[in-house]
């Protein structure tokens, strides 16, 4: 039988943070130890078997997980990209369409868009929650726009009431970026449930990761469903009869085996990571010019894969941090436009200027559900330190957090 050696916890068990310890950006491995056993009974079963693609693992939980977001149908694929890709191809888009997206976005977003011969068009972001300025999307549509890709950034969801409005008014296909929201939901419809399609990505870093790469496309659209259960299978219904040029694009039974096993859990992850994030808001609250992520209405719950700050001198206190022991991240530090790969998209500097700005100023801090409370204290008092020691920069925006309504 397969067996499992964890490395040691880095937990002294005094309950008090060592300052030679680290504190870092995610640590995968403190959730694996908690389920070793049962990922060594899932994976040794699949081995068992040896149904290693397209297995049993892999149609449970595609049936799981379309019951847990709310629709009717999910299909597993082998990544977040192939997932927004399948969607769009599935949807009929094509070279010389157009898709709009957020500016502010990890590239894969682009990169599914790209894929398929279509054309991104960029929209800014709204300046407190990150996504998609629904204001903005209007002024981007043009007679060769097929669909738009909303993104849930950082787990946060997007303005979908005011999104599918524009998107029934111009008759567009909806496929929502969820590769960051697992189970962020907005009145109680989840991330996922709202476009034509919705795609997620198990990378292993995800609110709910795979133990490598996996993906998989959520709809309530059977036709939609039926295409990509094919596409991501060389084309094919049956085995040697391929009715379309399809690819490759597979969730592994083993991955899917891994993500049975964390699926129930994730709704008590994602709890710990909202009461993370309060304890990151109080500490912070006040200090420099620290501005926190703007809090959302009650009908709209926020899954904190990522805690965003903001800050002038970002980074100044990333440089800080690190000789803290505290490991952090920026997302993203080139927005889109001005990356080179997309030099031919002919957009400039100044462009979208929120997204360029939150370029500047964002840094994401540790998040994960198994964060320990003297941990979030330490990366609390070290940005603490760092602005004490800087007693004559004037306090800017001070964390006041800003509300928005959705659909308005």
């Amino acid at each position: 039988m397969i067996q499992f050696t964890a490395p040691p916890s880095n937990n002294n068990g005094s309950g008090s943070f060592s300052e030679h310890r680290e504190v870092p950006f995610v640590d995968l491995q403190r959730q694996i130890r908690s389920l070793q056993d049962e990922f060594q009974a899932a994976i040794w079963g699949v081995c068992e078997r040896a149904d290693f693609i397209l297995g049993g693992e892999t149609e449970r939980f595609e049936q799981a997980f379309a019951g847990w977001i709310g629709v009717d149908y999910a299909v597993g694929v082998a990544s977040g990209l192939d997932a927004l890709r399948l969607s769009l191809v599935a949807l009929g888009i094509k070279t010389n369409d157009e898709v709009i997206l957020p500016a502010n976005t990890f590239i894969a977003t682009a990169l599914a868009v790209t894929a398929v011969g279509a054309r991104p068009v960029l929209v800014d972001c709204e300046p407190h929650y990150y996504n998609l300025d629904p204001k903005k999307l209007a002024a981007a549509v043009t007679n060769r726009t097929r669909a738009i890709l909303p993104v849930h950034l950082a787990g946060n969801p997007a303005d979908m009431t005011a999104i599918m409005r524009v998107a029934t008014h111009y008759k567009l296909a909806v496929v929502e970026d969820a590769c960051q929201a697992h189970g962020a939901a907005i009145q109680g419809q989840q991330c996922g449930a709202w476009g034509n399609t919705g795609c997620f990505s198990f990378y292993p870093g995800k609110n709910l990761g795979a133990f490598g790469d996996g993906g998989i496309v959520t709809t309530n659209d059977s036709t939609l469903a039926q295409k990509v259960r094919r596409l991501r299978h060389y084309g094919q219904d049956a085995k040697y009869e391929h009715k379309e040029l399809g690819c490759n694009s597979r969730l592994d039974t083993l991955q899917a085996a891994v993500l049975n096993v964390k699926l129930p859990r994730l709704e008590s992850w994602n709890i710990s990571r909202r009461k993370h994030a309060d304890h990151y808001r109080q500490g912070l609250r006040g200090v420099g010019d620290v501005r926190l992520p703007a809090l959302c209405p009650e009908d709209v719950s926020h899954v904190y894969h990522l805690f965003m700050i903001e800050t002038e001198h970002r980074d100044a206190l990333q440089r800080h941090l690190g000789s803290a022991g505290v490991q952090t991240g920026i997302h993203y530090p080139v927005p889109i436009h001005l990356q080179p790969a997309y030099a031919d998209l002919g957009y400039r500097r100044g462009a979208f200027p929120v997204a360029e700005m939150l370029a500047s100023r964002i840094l994401s801090l540790p998040m994960f559900p198994e964060l320990r409370s003297e941990e979030i204290e330490h990366v609390v008092s070290s940005i603490g330190q760092f602005f004490a020691l800087r007693k004559d920069l004037k306090s800017g925006e001070d964390g006041s957090e800003s509300r928005r309504v959705l659909g308005a």
